[in-house]
């Protein structure tokens, strides 16, 4: 058996391409149901941050 070796927090750079785009769509929508659907308030500003910040990456690759 080979050893695997992951890289925790790895990132994959994103292109500018329309699957990325949808990506990050799909990602916003769901941090923003995460959000609405929680009565944790500290949990519900943790996910409309997470939110604001793809908002701010989709504006800047539109």
């Amino acid at each position: 058996m080979e050893n695997q070796y992951c890289k925790v927090g790895a990132i994959t750079p994103m292109n500018n391409g329309i699957q990325e785009v949808h990506l990050l769509e799909y990602q916003y929508q769901n941090f923003m149901e995460r959000a609405s659907n929680i009565s944790d308030a500290k949990l519900v500003e943790y996910f409309e941050v997470k939110a604001q910040k793809i908002k701010k990456v989709l504006e800047n690759l539109v």
